[in-house]
C-alpha cells in the first residue's frame, strides 16, 4: 500500500450510502462519507477536486446509465462505486442481471482512474440483513473478484463490527447516523494509503444499557410506520426516493468545503 499518496481529484458513484442519507446538515442537506473523504483529501492537496454522482434510491442499472460514462469521462484520480444493494432488497431480484452490470461498470471506470475503490457495503444486524444476507453475501463475492481483476481496492465496512451496531444507524435503519458516515470515511482514508486518524474505526461504541422493552416497541412501531411502509409502498410500484434528483455535486470542480 502506498504511504500518504497524493490524489488530486476523487468522483463518487452509487445510491443514498454516497449522497449521505442520513448525515443531515442544518440546511437540510446531506453531508456523508464521500464529503467527509473529500474534505481530508483537499485539506492536503491544495486546487483537490470532488464530483459526487450518487443518487438516493438508484438501482444498479441507473448507476450504470447515468453515472458511469460520466464519471469516466471525468478521468478522476481516485473513484468509488458502490451499488446492487438496492437491487438485492427488492423481492424480484436477477442476482446474474446484477453481477453483468456492476463488471459492466467496473471494466469502464477502472481504464480511466488512477485508483477505483469498491466496497462491501455495511449491514445492520436483525431480521432484514438476515432475509437478504444470501444475496448480499453473493455480490460482495463478485466486488471482491472484480477488484482482483482490475487492480481495485475493496473497502470491507460489512465486516467491520462498529457498522453492524444498531446505534450507527438512523432511525430508518436504512442509513448510517453521521458517526457511521465518519467511520466510513476514516475507513477508504486508511485504505487509499494515508495514516489513520482512528486506528480503531472498525470497533463498536463502548457498551451501553439496552433501552426498555416499552422503548422498543414504541421506536418499532414509529419506525413501520414512518419508514418501512413507505419503502414497501415505492417497492411494490416500482418508485424511488430519487426518482427526478439531479447528483448533488455533478461537476468535477475544486472542493471548497461545506
Amino acid at each position: 500500500m502506498q504511504t500518504n499518496p497524493t490524489h488530486n481529484s476523487l468522483v463518487a458513484l452509487g445510491d443514498s450510502f454516497t449522497e449521505g442519507m442520513s448525515d443531515l446538515l442544518p440546511d437540510g442537506t446531506y453531508r456523508g462519507w464521500a464529503d467527509l473523504l473529500a474534505g481530508r483529501m483537499a485539506a492536503a492537496v491544495p486546487g483537490f477536486r470532488y464530483a459526487n454522482l450518487a443518487v438516493r434510491g438508484k438501482l444498479i442499472r441507473q448507476i450504470v446509465d447515468e453515472q458511469v460514462e460520466v464519471a469516466a469521462a471525468m478521468r478522476a484520480d481516485v473513484v468509488t462505486l458502490v451499488g446492487g444493494l438496492n437491487d438485492t432488497l427488492r423481492p424480484k431480484c436477477d442476482m446474474g442481471q446484477v453481477r453483468d452490470l456492476l463488471t459492466e461498470a467496473v471494466e469502464r471506470l477502472a481504464p480511466h482512474c488512477k485508483q477505483l475503490v469498491l466496497m462491501r457495503s455495511p449491514g445492520r444486524q436483525g431480521p432484514v440483513l438476515e432475509r437478504f444476507r444470501p444475496r448480499m453475501e453473493e455480490l460482495f463475492a463478485c466486488v471482491d473478484e472484480l477488484a482482483g481483476r482490475h487492480g481495485a481496492l475493496v473497502v470491507d465496512l460489512y465486516g467491520a463490527p462498529a457498522l453492524g451496531d444498531p446505534r450507527l444507524w438512523d432511525v430508518d435503519r436504512l442509513h448510517l447516523t453521521a458517526e457511521g458516515h465518519r467511520r466510513v470515511a476514516e475507513a477508504v482514508w486508511q485504505a487509499l494509503g494515508h495514516p489513520p486518524e482512528d486506528p480503531e474505526w472498525h470497533l463498536p461504541p463502548e457498551a451501553t444499557l439496552p433501552p426498555h422493552w416499552v422503548a422498543r416497541r414504541v421506536a418499532d412501531a414509529r419506525f413501520a410506520r414512518q419508514h418501512l411502509l413507505p419503502w414497501i409502498g415505492r417497492r411494490l410500484t416500482g418508485r424511488s426516493s430519487g426518482d427526478g434528483m439531479p447528483p448533488k455535486r455533478p461537476e468535477l470542480l475544486p472542493y471548497e468545503g461545506l
